[in-house]
């Protein structure tokens, strides 16, 4: 499966079609104590980002959205030193880039970005939250789906492989904690285009 094609699968509308339950941006607090809990017990630092991926609307409304969420971030990047940014990968999908040693802040941004785009009526164009760990260069992945409104593990691998020992380790100690997706064959892959790279670099 190409990358298009696993991007289509999990955020096309098969995944709405099938969700179990509508997905909810409260559920990106639940990150804040799940942090702990990969550090303490998993060994999986907060690696210090977190991205919010969306696709566009070719409309003025739209780029007004994009303008409030920037603005957003901004003053919160004055009182909270939260970097971020809004860039575009190579496939068109569009990115909230965050960036801060503390994790609570970046659930804090993460969230009031995906709540800005509900609140103005593009709730629908939400697809996933990604949050970052890392141990020895190593980075893994909790993802939320908005389309499956849960979270599940991806560890990905050189080569396009992922490490599904680790995944099944990230879920049995997280579930519970998490809204952890039951269904795996709904633990798509996202893929970074380069190795050692994030997903949306």
């Amino acid at each position: 499966m190409g990358f298009m094609d696993t991007v289509r699968a999990i955020f096309g509308n098969s995944a709405e079609h099938d969700a179990t339950r509508e997905a909810d941006p409260e559920d990106l607090f639940g990150m804040s104590t799940a942090y702990m809990t990969m550090e303490a017990d998993l060994d999986y630092p907060n690696e210090g980002t977190a991205a919010l991926c969306f696709s566009s609307v070719d409309s003025t409304d739209f780029e007004d959205t994009l303008r409030e969420v920037r603005d957003i971030l901004e003053a919160g990047e004055a009182e909270t030193g939260t970097g971020a940014s809004i860039r575009m990968d190579q496939q068109g999908y569009h990115w909230v880039v965050l960036e801060d040693s503390d994790p609570e802040d970046l659930v804090t941004s993460i969230h009031f970005a995906a709540d800005t785009f509900i609140e103005r009526g593009y709730g629908s164009r939400l697809l996933a939250a990604l949050f970052a760990f890392e141990n020895d260069s190593r980075h893994v992945y909790w993802v939320y789906s908005f389309r499956r409104g849960a979270y599940y593990p991806f560890a990905p691998e050189r080569g396009r492989e992922r490490d599904q020992s680790t995944e099944f380790k990230l879920q049995s100690v997280l579930d519970g904690e998490l809204g952890v997706e039951d269904d795996t064959s709904y633990w798509y892959p996202m893929w970074p285009d380069s190795p050692r790279k994030h997903p949306w670099e």
